[in-house]
Order: structure tokens, then sequence, then C-alpha cells
């Protein structure tokens, strides 16, 4: 009889709370690995995460808790990072361990700002994981709605169909629906893209745009992440289902979302730095808007991106974001 595969989740915040919560719904035991001694302690003594999600309390004998990250590569079979994209550097330059035959699960949502790779081929160059071991977890899906234990869904995506059902099935739940999905670039860049686009809608509320500009901003925004997304990996996929337009959808709209609060505070005037300060969390889109721009910038036929370019224009060369977004609304259809 074959032993049951080790998880363990990487990262403190929201969506790895999130996931340590839909994998307690069917394994004994989850590994989670968290930099902060206090907030380890604090789950310890009071049962729940002291910064997030808070309303959700786990029973302390399904967690193998740990401040040390090798100890917890070296503990799991399939290790599931949900860092932000912006510390992944830093926190993975910790590790000793051989992590090249581990299962790689990527929740990160975001480019590896140092290598401008993809979080799974960063693991693939610097970690000699084979990309049949390396899978994305894709929404639509917030954490905050995982809390209520709201019916939600995910894609799984894996090159390797038996790893992704595998994982599919470690997360699904009453109220978590999963489906798999063979994208793994796709997907994991339109993870990314997504951010940016739910910045935009962020911002056009903010500047007081109303619904019916965002129902266009929203429609030509799957559009651009389709050919960008084309551009970057060409396969037949079809950009409607929910790892794609469902995802776009709600972080665009949802009042969770904070790439769409970071958004909607730079509509209303807000510098980048104060609008970071207030949310005291972090928007990805922040760092996947650079990102996305220096990747087309490379390209020697660049894909037309003017919601993506807008939004560079405002974060990264402080535009006025009013005249920006009147400019914007006459490259929309």
């Amino acid at each position: 009889m074959d032993t049951p595969l080790k998880y363990a989740v990487f990262g403190a915040g929201s969506w790895a709370t999130a996931i340590v919560k839909m994998l307690c719904e069917n394994l004994s035991e989850v590994g989670w690995y968290m930099r902060s001694v206090s907030t380890k302690e604090h789950l310890l003594r009071e049962q729940h995460n002291p910064n997030y999600l808070s309303s959700v309390e786990f029973h302390l004998e399904q967690l193998k808790l740990s401040n040390d990250i090798n100890e917890m590569a070296e503990y799991a079979d399939v290790l599931i990072f949900v860092i932000p994209s912006a510390f992944m550097h830093s926190e993975l330059e910790k590790l000793t361990v051989d992590i090249s035959e581990k299962t790689i699960v990527s929740a990160v949502k975001g480019i590896m700002p140092e290598t401008g790779l993809l979080v799974g081929e960063h693991f693939h160059e610097f970690y000699k994981v084979p990309y049949d071991n390396i899978a994305v977890i894709a929404g639509p899906c917030h954490a905050e709605e995982v809390a209520l234990e709201r019916l939600s869904y995910l894609t799984i995506s894996c090159s390797d169909a038996s790893k992704a059902k595998a994982i599919a099935k470690n997360l699904s739940s009453d109220y978590i629906k999963t489906k798999i999905s063979d994208d793994i670039i796709g997907v994991e860049y339109a993870v990314m893209l997504k951010n940016i686009y739910a910045i935009a809608a962020g911002i056009a509320h903010g500047l007081g745009y109303g619904d019916n500009f965002q129902s266009v901003l929203m429609s030509n925004s799957i559009r651009e992440m389709k050919r960008f997304i084309r551009k970057m990996h060409k396969m037949k996929r079809n950009i409607n289902n929910s790892a794609y337009l469902g995802d776009l959808l709600v972080t665009g709209y949802s009042i969770f979302s904070r790439n769409r609060m970071f958004g909607n505070m730079i509509g209303k005037g807000y510098t980048v730095k104060s609008a970071m300060m207030e949310m005291s969390m972090v928007a990805e889109g922040y760092y996947a808007t650079k990102s996305a721009h220096l990747l087309n910038e490379k390209n020697k036929q660049k894909t037309k991106l003017p919601i993506i370019d807008a939004v560079y224009e405002i974060l990264y060369e402080n535009k006025n974001p009013k005249k920006v977004f009147k400019k914007l609304t006459d490259k929309l259809d």
C-alpha cells in the first residue's frame, strides 16, 4: 500500500491560510512554514492566524508548524508556495535541501522579479525541478470566501494529469470544486495578469467611471490577456474558462480584491507608497505590471497591451491617472 504524500504550505498570508484550511479537510497532517516566530506562537496558543483569516480555527494536531524552510522542505513531498513574488527569491535563498524530486505547486500569482521567470520556470531552471513535477493553483477563488466556506472553484494545472488529479482531490471539499488543466504556463500567466487588470478596474472606480465602462474594460482585458498569453505560449486553450476569464472577473469586481482596492486608492489620488502603507497587504499586480511590461518590451513584435501600458504609466512613470484613462478610453471598444 502506497504511503500518502505529505503536503506543506509555504507562506502565512490569507491565501496560504485558506489553502491550509482546504488541505485540512482531507489530510491528517499538513506542514506549514511561516517566517514569523510570533505568528507561529500565536497559532499554537490561539489556534488561528493572528493577521489573516483570523476567523478560521485550526485543530493543532493536524498542523506541523515550522519557522525553518529547510525542515519543511525536507518533510513534505508536495510543496505549495504561497509567498508573494516580491519576497520569493529571498526566501528561496535560504533553501539548502535538494527539492529536485519534490512536486512544486505555485499559488504565488506573479513573476519572479529578479529573473523575469514564471515561478514554475524559476524552479525548473534554478532548482532542477522537472516540468512534470510543477503545478499551478488558479481560481476564481478568494481566500475570504474559503474562510466563510462559500462555494468556490479551483483549477489545478500540471502537465502530469495524475499529479494534477491528486492535488485537486486533496483541495476538494463540499465548498471547493476543482478541475484540472495541462496549460501550466498559460494559467500561470493568467494568474499574474488578472491582478493588473484588477488594478485598472480599481483605478477606473476611483476616478468615478461607472459600471458601463467597467464592463467594457473587463471585456477588453480578457482579449488583451489572450493576446499576451498566446504570444508567450501558443497552444489550444479556451480563454473563457474559469481559470482565465472567471479569475479575471472575480479579481476585477470583488470587494475582497486587494488589487482592485489598491487601484481604487490610486484613482482617488493616493501615491503608490501611501496606498501600500495603508493597505498593509501586498498587491501582487503592482509587481506584475512591471514584469508584464518588461516581457512585452523584450519581444521583437510587441503585443498591443493598452490596459497594461496605462497601468504601467500610472504606477511606474507617475503619470496622471485621469489623463491616462482619458486616452485609454479611446483605445477600447
